[in-house]
């Protein structure tokens, strides 16, 4: 299935011919059929045919195809088709994959088949999938590529381009030439417009400024999805401590960790743990465990609510119109701390701030703050005005006192909700906890007890010697 989950427009349209030749065994109309379309489709009509039928048209298509068509199938349905394919077959499919590729599909497999499975790749790929897998999980050189275009700065010109035609089909991407010296070392990265409109006579190195971008293979993913995005790169290299090439990571890659790195982070927001797999995926169980254990949290958390308003009892029954108005009081300390709280989270995770500007947030969140809080103090006002007089409500004995007192306590817990909203993603980022799980629950249920504080403590303060 393609990542979203769903099928291709293209994909159903095929699908009823792919499985009508599979049954019949026409598989040179098969291959026929399956010419042009791509990959992902492919793998989409795969996925609708289930492991059996899959398995017989996946042995018609070319080796390359069939190692990029692999890559695309969901990881469950991957193990059912090796196991239908057989280990020699299966061996075939994963060594025509990408290394990068090969690397992340053993990385998700069961530990025992990964193994057999690399056990019998040739020597070469094994080799190069073991270093890729050798580096942490999530870390950059679990993306990497070994496939790319190395030149010397001695070369001429002609030379390079020579060699890019010889060697550039098996490479991951030309759109840019890497220029090492004999030890590995990277001493520039070239973009292949640069080596094709250069004088034929002259040297790599005369056309190199020695001015590039790196990453290290040790580092986390998302430093190459903020590296790519700040410099708007295609590929960049991957070099080791003592800046020996490693390989490359080019923007397919990079985007499909940013996709799930910002499908991490609104799972985590929604006050839950992030799925490993895919949504339509997750067994029941693991739906239960991955969202249970975030909603007892928050159930706990509540209770902090119900010794507020345990607290202050006496003055909810001699005032019980109080309690109309305590909803629309909380809630908005609890939506205005929700929108700061996904403000900074993004800006964080954007890299537009980090934990040292946190005056300068407060500043601005501030003043912000003061503006809404003012706006929804008087809207608070008018509500009073409202449900007092024009409904007339019953206890409309001080309605001028009760709105000053709804319009403050708005007032306040809109101020401390953005205040509490903007500085708890900072916080957690200050002690290495993912700034994505101040999400809007967290946020929601701290300012519901905090925010029925302020209520009541401004009713106290503004109606003792009235209603109460």
């Amino acid at each position: 299935m393609s990542p979203s989950g769903t099928t291709s427009p293209c994909a159903q349209l095929l699908e009823p011919e792919i499985r009508e030749l599979v049954r019949e065994g026409a598989f040179s109309e098969l291959r026929h059929a399956l010419e042009g379309v791509h990959p992902a489709d492919i793998a989409d009509i795969l996925a609708e045919l289930g492991p059996d039928d899959a398995a017989l048209a996946f042995r018609f298509l070319p080796r390359d195809d069939a190692g990029e068509v692999f890559g695309y199938l969901s990881q469950d349905f991957q193990e059912q088709l090796i196991t239908k394919l057989g280990e020699e077959q299966a061996v075939r499919v994963v060594e025509g994959m990408s290394a990068d590729d090969r690397a992340r599909i053993l990385d998700e497999l069961p530990h025992e088949v990964a193994q057999r499975l690399v056990a019998s790749l040739s020597p070469e790929s094994r080799r190069i999938t073991q270093a890729i897998l050798g580096y942490p999980p999530r870390s950059v050189g679990r993306l990497m590529t070994p496939d790319y275009i190395r030149v010397k700065p001695d070369w001429t010109i002609r030379q390079s381009l020579d060699h890019i035609r010889r060697y550039g089909r098996d490479a991951e991407t030309i759109n840019v030439v890497y220029v090492v010296n004999d030890q590995g070392v990277l001493i520039d990265d070239l973009r292949l417009r640069q080596v094709f409109l250069a004088d034929p006579d002259q040297t790599i190195d005369d056309i190199t400024n020695r001015q590039f971008v790196t990453l290290r293979a040790d580092h986390d993913q998302s430093e190459a999805v903020a590296l790519m995005s700040r410099y708007d790169r295609s590929a960049l290299p991957v070099v080791d401590s003592r800046g020996v090439l490693l390989g490359i990571v080019t923007h397919d890659d990079v985007a499909d960790v940013a996709q799930q790195e910002a499908t991490e982070d609104m799972q985590k927001m929604a006050g839950m743990q992030a799925l490993e797999s895919p949504y339509i995926q997750t067994g029941h169980v693991e739906m239960f465990r991955k969202r249970g254990i975030w909603l007892s949290v928050l159930f706990v958390g509540q209770t902090i609510t119900i010794l507020v308003l345990g607290s202050f009892q006496d003055q909810i029954e001699r005032a019980a119109v109080l309690s109309v108005f305590l909803p629309l009081v909380i809630s908005c300390g609890g939506n205005s701390g929700s929108q700061a709280a996904t403000l900074v989270t993004r800006a964080l995770a954007l890299g537009e701030v980090t934990s040292a500007d946190w005056l300068r947030i407060v500043g601005r969140e501030v003043i912000t703050a003061m503006m809404l809080a003012a706006t929804l103090s008087i809207m608070g006002v008018i509500c009073v005005e409202f449900f007092t007089r024009l409904l007339k409500h019953p206890e409309t004995k001080f309605p001028i006192q009760l709105g000053m007192t709804v319009g403050a306590a708005v007032f306040g817990v809109v101020i401390w909700g953005t205040l509490l909203g903007s500085l708890l993603p900072l916080i957690l980022k200050r002690l290495n906890i993912d700034p994505a799980t101040a999400s809007s629950p967290m946020v929601a249920t701290l300012m519901d007890a905090s925010g029925t504080l302020i209520y009541l403590g401004m009713a106290i303060i503004i109606l003792s010697g009235s209603l109460l």
